[in-house]
């Protein structure tokens, strides 16, 4: 997976947009990672209440944190040379060479500002012995712009076996349980074209025993999953609460051996 992103409504407290992405492989990486709010409004599609201040931290195994508030404050330069610095100078960006392991990319707004946002991965070292293994996202789920929208790259001389897995329930359960978690989610694969490639509600009812054998099948009966071998391109998931229900939850996307 050459890039790994999601948009959201990224709120405040427990509901900012928390992503998650593990770097797996023998050698460091680098990486962009960008937080993408005002050009939202401006894009070929407009999003509303878009995010106009963007504030990006990553969280490294160390414990330690790295925060930009506006890209151009620090490594403007690196960020320039990647050729996809970000279009508005209050979105935020780093650039960081990352040893194997599991990362988190908050992203929330200025001032305590709230707004749709999107965070994004991006492999700068393609060559490099080392690759994005997964990326999971939390925030509030909503409906219409709000949905939950977690996209990726396949390398398009490449093809993968991907788990896709939307979660709400479980997250009441989890060590550090999280409120108004969203009870039954749904869960979309679309293509480039925007055409619908597969659906899933609850995840038992198609292909049990194929994502029972990945072994990390979700935990609760109302929650989604998709098992798919997909060709190199463009992909996304969307999330969604049953009835138009919403909550917080969580989009896994992880590519299998």
């Amino acid at each position: 997976m050459l890039n790994i992103s999601t948009r959201l409504n990224a709120q405040t407290g427990d509901n900012v947009l928390i992503g998650g992405f593990i770097v797996t492989g023998d050698v460091p990486k680098q990486v962009l990672l960008r937080a993408i709010g005002p050009s939202l409004s401006e894009a070929d599609a407009p999003v509303s209440g878009a995010l106009m201040d963007t504030v990006l931290e990553l969280h490294k195994p160390d414990g330690s944190v790295v925060v930009n508030d506006d890209w151009q404050s620090d490594q403007k330069s690196e960020i320039n040379d990647t050729g996809i610095a970000p279009t508005d100078d209050r979105e935020s960006a780093l650039v960081a060479t990352l040893d194997p392991g599991a990362y988190t990319a908050i992203v929330h707004g200025k001032d305590v500002a709230t707004g749709v946002a999107m965070v994004e991965a991006y492999d700068v070292a393609q060559a490099d012995a080392s690759e994005f293994g997964n990326i999971s996202t939390r925030g509030f789920v909503q409906t219409g712009d709000d949905s939950m929208i977690g996209g990726f790259i396949i390398d398009p001389k490449e093809s993968a076996r991907i788990l896709i897995r939307a979660i709400g329930k479980s997250l009441e359960q989890a060590a550090a349980p999280v409120a108004n978690a969203l009870q039954d989610p749904t869960l979309e694969l679309h293509d480039s074209n925007g055409v619908l490639i597969n659906s899933n509600d609850n995840w038992a009812d198609t292909a049990e025993s194929e994502i029972m054998a990945t072994g990390i099948a979700p935990t609760d009966a109302k929650e989604a999953a998709l098992l798919v071998n997909l060709n190199g391109g463009n992909y996304t998931a969307i999330v969604r609460g049953v009835g138009g229900s919403s909550g917080v939850g969580l989009v896994e996307i992880c590519r299998l051996p």
